[in-house]
């Protein structure tokens, strides 16, 4: 605290303002701030977590990071982890208006995961304290390079981040195993829906018939869940290599409603670190200046000095949804948006005609000889435009087709569901990474991107 003729401090701050937050109506987990160099804070933002599993694709991007923020074009303020409690980084080269812009945000952050629906339902299957848990996986990854070596564990990780997105939302993160023998109750979570799904009529297990029973086929359906089907049904692997599959799916796990509701979030946090500034009388008029003049370069549409935007900024587009859902319908509508909807509701429901005219929104074309030009302004081709990136949390809609009786691997591309192709060579190195831990043949039906059938094959792999 301060003293007499003492200037306030960061925590002065932060305290009050978190009292106001909660004056306002605001309901958050308790959040951990800590101030951290910008070297550390850069390692948080590749990694995507404080400590995590090594693997040399963090440090590339973590060049790439570099690079960016040297030309100008990359500055992180705060990286924030929801959970209970949160967890909240701040650069300490940050000013003091900046950072208490960021305490601001980072409690619009912790009331947005605490009463969301998405967030609240993976945190209770993934955990509210992803921080420690995180830490644990690296410790065992650490123990395993220990004991099997470098090149053997990079390759099992290799082929998990490579299909670190390839997981089933729908489903839920601890699932039981197929069924053996058809007829037997299929492999779905015991959740309130396939419950009442099950007592629908028509949809009791057929009666068993006479003769010995027949072994149930794998996958029984299409399987989206890669990460899951390898992990317990690859012929070969070993207990440590199928921890780190089922670690690398745990954690995406956590991370999807982070994806899936980016937009809605971003916007949440920038809506509440305005107002709640606005309503800070107690911050120095010097100091709410500065503040706002971050919270201006954070929600701008475009970069400085330029008129026109080809890239979605998510704080703008949300900070500007959220203002005109309260303008119009009050608080406890926008309240209700926050509990119920992910980025696909909030867009598809509430992005209307006045919105896409105020804020100039288009769909763009750039032909081979370097033009640009605005294609579509229609409201649902600028809805599926912005929403287009977020399908099948941003990866091919790929499943597992079928187990062969000799261990193969069939895997099919839903191209007509994804509405695109896959760039081969990627697709082709993907397939290796995934042979290597298969250690089967396994093959892969698609189309490239003018179309055309493929199948990839890879020849039976191993370590």
């Amino acid at each position: 605290m301060t003293g007499p003729g003492d200037s306030p401090t960061l925590a002065d701050y932060a305290e009050r303002i978190e009292a106001l937050a909660v004056e306002l109506g605001m309901d958050f987990h308790p959040v951990h701030f800590d101030l951290v160099p910008s070297n550390f804070m850069v390692e948080i933002a590749v990694y995507g977590l404080p400590v995590r599993m090594r693997h040399w694709s963090f440090g590339v991007r973590y060049i790439h990071h570099l690079v960016r923020s040297h030309m100008g074009h990359s500055r992180i303020f705060e990286v924030m982890f929801p959970g209970d409690p949160c967890h909240a980084f701040m650069l300490e080269q940050n000013s003091l208006a900046e950072n208490t812009l960021v305490t601001a945000h980072v409690l619009g952050h912790a009331d947005f995961a605490k009463n969301n629906a998405l967030f609240a339902r993976f945190m209770s299957m993934a955990g509210g304290h992803i921080l420690e848990q995180s830490a644990a996986r690296a410790h065992r990854l650490d123990l395993a390079f220990a004991t099997h070596g470098q090149e053997r564990v990079e390759a099992v990780l290799d082929a998990a981040l490579a299909l670190e997105t390839h997981i089933d939302v729908n489903q839920p993160l601890h699932r039981p195993l197929f069924p053996d023998f058809a007829g037997a109750p299929a492999g779905r979570g015991p959740d309130a829906f396939n419950e009442r799904f099950a007592r629908l009529p028509g949809e009791a297990a057929p009666a068993p018939a006479g003769g010995p029973p027949v072994r149930a086929p794998l996958p029984p359906q299409p399987e989206p869940d890669l990460l899951w089907f390898i992990a317990h049904y690859a012929p070969d692997l070993e207990d440590w290599e199928r921890d780190i599959f089922l670690a690398v799916r745990e954690e995406a796990f956590y991370f999807h409603p982070i994806f899936s509701c980016q937009i809605m979030n971003e916007g949440w946090a920038s809506y509440w670190h305005a107002r709640l500034l606005r309503e800070a009388t107690f911050l120095p008029h010097d100091l709410y200046v500065s503040a706002v003049k971050a919270h201006s370069d954070v929600v701008r549409p475009f970069a400085s000095g330029q008129q026109l935007a080809l890239s979605l900024n998510p704080y703008h587009l949300g900070f500007s949804m959220w203002e005109h859902i309260i303008d119009k319908h009050g608080m406890d509508k926008a309240r209700q948006i926050c509990r119920e909807e992910d980025d696909f509701g909030f867009i598809r429901n509430y992005l209307d005609d006045e919105l896409v005219e105020r804020l100039d929104l288009f769909v763009y074309e750039s032909r081979k000889d370097g033009d640009t030009k605005i294609a579509n302004r229609d409201i649902h081709a600028v809805r599926e435009a912005i929403l287009a990136p977020k399908f099948n949390y941003g990866a091919p809609c790929i499943t597992v087709n079928k187990m062969g009786d000799d261990g193969s691997l069939d895997l099919r591309h839903d191209y007509l569901r994804d509405g695109r192709g896959l760039e081969l060579p990627q697709a082709e190195k993907v397939m290796d990474y995934v042979a290597r831990v298969w250690r089967r043949p396994v093959s892969l039906h698609t189309v490239d991107f003018r179309g055309v059938m493929r199948v990839i094959s890879s020849r039976k792999g191993g370590l």
